[in-house]
């Protein structure tokens, strides 16, 4: 397999490097996917959604699976983790038993495992955390065996499965505590933060909740430069123009829609360039108000990626 080139932007002392995973149809459409999107807005705003966001011809939504890179003060810290390899998802066969190239891929960017100091888990969903452990004979062990792992303690206690919590995924977030959470809990590698938590100078955490009760995102403020790190706030361009739009997957859909548009409302107002988990394309965004919405005013200097 030939692994492309990395995807890097600098911020005043931040590097943010893109690293694949998977880059393709989600496999639902948007009635499914985004319910409560307004009727007519996907063809009105077609022209920029397709292809990245958007197959017409199929009617399904593509999806980037990708982790942001970030070197910050000497140190390396992956924003989200993916599906992960070898992983059984009974209850979402679009991501079971997946064999990518997503270490190649981080090698590709100068990084191994080992070399990773944080990883950050927006939220606790089977596409962001997969990664955060490898199989090694018959057991999960921690495939960043010198990070400490960031988690918010609502979104941990929400999805532990000793809880009993209800969620609207059913059980569609299935094995993924056990496989992906656990492992690295016992190995002593979690930080369970709550409200705020820095980094550094450069790097702040904050709970955005809505999708999940413990959804996080990272503000990056360095030498002018401002980035907002959404996870799942945003899944696609259209709930950009729609920001009342949210998908299938929020938790809690009046508080997901509030932390949207006031997030929205921040990049914008004060010049932010947002980044979302899962755009394809040029994978972030500058926006600016549009009446009570948003538009994208310019998109970041990544170049497209193409599909697997």
């Amino acid at each position: 397999m030939i692994h492309p080139p990395p995807e890097q932007l600098t911020l005043g002392d931040v590097t943010v490097t893109r690293v694949k995973e998977f880059y393709g149809s989600a496999r639902m459409s948007p009635g499914q996917f985004f319910p409560d999107s307004p009727d007519g807005s996907w063809g009105e705003q077609r022209a920029w959604l397709a292809p990245d966001f958007w197959d017409p011809a199929t009617d399904e939504c593509h999806t980037a699976i990708q982790s942001w890179l970030l070197r910050s003060e000497g140190r390396t810290i992956l924003v989200d983790t993916g599906v992960g390899n070898h992983k059984d998802r009974p209850y979402a066969p679009v991501w079971s038993r997946l064999d990518t190239g997503y270490l190649a891929n981080l090698a590709a960017a100068g990084v191994r495992p080992e070399d990773v100091d944080l990883v950050i888990n927006t939220h606790l969903h089977i596409d962001h955390v997969g990664w955060n452990t490898r199989l090694d004979g018959r057991s999960w062990v921690p495939t960043f065996p010198n990070a400490t792992y960031l988690m918010n303690r609502r979104d941990f206690d929400f999805w532990d499965p000793a809880n009993g919590n209800e969620s609207v995924l059913g059980r569609g977030n299935q094995n993924v505590f056990e496989d992906s959470v656990t492992p690295v809990h016992r190995a002593g590698l979690t930080r369970l933060w709550e409200g705020s938590y820095r980094i550094d100078k450069n790097l702040r955490l904050d709970l955005a909740a809505g999708h999940t009760p413990g959804s996080s995102v990272l503000t990056l403020e360095s030498g002018g430069d401002r980035a907002l790190f959404v996870g799942d706030l945003v899944h696609t361009a259209l709930q950009i123009a729609e920001p009342a739009t949210n998908s299938c997957f929020c938790e809690d859909p009046v508080e997901s829609r509030a932390t949207r548009h006031r997030l929205l409302g921040r990049a914008a107002d004060t010049t932010m360039l947002v980044f979302p988990a899962h755009f394809g394309g040029h994978g972030a965004a500058e926006v600016a108000r549009d009446g009570a919405k948003f538009a994208i005013k310019q998109w970041a200097p990544f170049s497209r990626l193409p599909p697997c």
